[in-house]
């Protein structure tokens, strides 16, 4: 016995070309995405009044001279090793994290100085930490003094 198969008389469509399009489109967009990682700095900035703070007798001072030797207090360093610094800084402060700390920088210390006495100052825990400026005059509009 010989058995007729039925013929479809649908038109039906390929859908793999379709779908790897679709594939190749999602990796594309995968790919060319750029995925950034930002990072922020916070920072508890004091608010300025007009007029100078007073300072507390607990308060520590922290100067980077120009040639980026340090001194605490008045109190010169011997090297300029973070080491150094953090051990001065533990006891100058007595352990207290919660002393203000002011960091005083020369116009001409280099960046690593400044941030090398910010990271000693972080990495002890200190949370109430300034930066001390000052106002330009009116005649140093160009920068010059």
């Amino acid at each position: 016995m010989k058995f007729k198969r039925q013929q479809a008389t649908e038109d039906s469509i390929n859908l793999t070309p379709l779908i790897d399009v679709v594939f190749l489109l999602l990796i594309f967009f995968m790919v060319s995405t750029t995925f950034t990682k930002e990072t922020h700095l916070k920072v508890d900035l004091p608010q300025a009044s007009g007029e100078p703070g007073v300072e507390t007798p607990e308060q520590l001072d922290l100067l980077v001279a120009a040639d980026g030797s340090y001194s605490i207090n008045g109190q010169a360093l011997v090297n300029r090793e973070i080491g150094t610094l953090m051990a001065a800084l533990e006891r100058l402060s007595g352990g207290n994290r919660e002393q203000p700390l002011t960091i005083t920088a020369d116009a001409k210390a280099t960046h690593q100085a400044v941030v090398t006495a910010m990271d000693a100052a972080g990495q002890m825990g200190f949370v109430h930490l300034r930066i001390a400026t000052r106002k330009p005059a009116d005649n140093d509009a160009d920068g010059t003094p």
